[in-house]
């Protein structure tokens, strides 16, 4: 899922790894694909331990969780029926949802960027004992043939991560048959107005909604060592029509009664107040 530590507020601590990669601040500058895939794979490969050490718990093993407010696929159903088709996950990380599908009947694939969550990947098959194909590669250059899956999901994987995310979305709309469906969990565009804070801070505009510059962290050359890229709800939108994709529905889970959990800037204090998810539903 989105990073959320912000090296320009009061709450921000270096993690293992900044600390590995150097990260000494933020830039706000442009970042093409290239470099978007370098970063993003250096940092979730430095990242993947610390990650899975705190947020492995409540994604589970084998579950298919889509956001921090803790919206389930068991009861969403956003996927459809999923018993006998073939699912890809983009930026599946451990593939907790890769696995929950195929221990309902799917032939799942997970695909991510990093090697080092994919070795969580691994490692969570041996504990849960349900394997499923992992691959390595970035979303916006997917290795399969056209036409080779029924479903495609993502739960806060790939989409925030590519430069170019109408070219993302044509290879999902290109590996997907006629009639297949691709549902994705992003951080609301909203939230970009505000501090990635939980606490009271976080409750007071600071940014544009409108300025399109990703969020970078770079190292003392400038080299960026984790890039994240905002686009508004009308840039998806169009992005979606473009590939030749149809919006069925956008979900915007509500935080839901008597949780606690803190996840980033996810906190029950603004999930009162505001969404902090949008889940894209669409169909080929």
């Amino acid at each position: 899922m989105t990073r959320t530590d912000d090296p320009e507020s009061a709450s921000y601590q270096d993690s293992a790894a900044e600390r590995a990669l150097g990260t000494a601040g933020v830039a706000k500058r442009s970042a093409g694909a290239a470099e978007s895939r370098s970063a993003n794979r250096l940092w979730w490969d430095a990242d993947a331990d610390e990650y899975q050490a705190e947020h492995g718990e409540f994604l589970g093993d084998a579950d298919f969780v889509w956001c921090p407010e803790g919206l389930r696929e068991e009861r969403a159903g956003l996927l459809g029926e999923v018993r006998g088709r073939r699912v890809l996950e983009i930026g599946c990380g451990a593939a907790s949802c890769a696995r929950w599908l195929a221990a309902r009947g799917a032939e799942a694939v997970g695909l991510d960027i990093s090697a080092g969550m994919l070795r969580h990947a691994t490692r969570a098959a041996e504990r849960s004992g349900v394997s499923v194909p992992l691959v390595q590669a970035s979303a916006d250059q997917l290795p399969f043939a056209t036409g080779s899956f029924d479903l495609a999901c993502s739960a806060f994987g790939g989409v925030p991560f590519v430069a170019d995310v109408g070219r993302t979305f044509g290879e999902v709309a290109r590996v997907l048959r006629p009639g297949g469906r691709w549902v994705f969990a992003v951080t609301h565009p909203m939230r970009w107005i505000f501090p990635d804070d939980p606490g009271p801070t976080g409750l007071t505009a600071t940014n544009s909604y409108f300025d399109r510059t990703p969020y970078l962290e770079v190292d003392e050359d400038d080299r960026a060592t984790y890039v994240e890229h905002h686009r508004t709800l009308g840039d998806f939108v169009r992005a979606i029509d473009a590939a030749g994709l149809h919006l069925t529905d956008l979900v915007e889970p509500e935080w839901p009664a008597g949780h606690t959990q803190v996840w980033g800037q996810w906190s029950p204090l603004r999930g009162r107040l505001f969404p902090g998810t949008a889940i894209f539903v669409c169909d080929r």
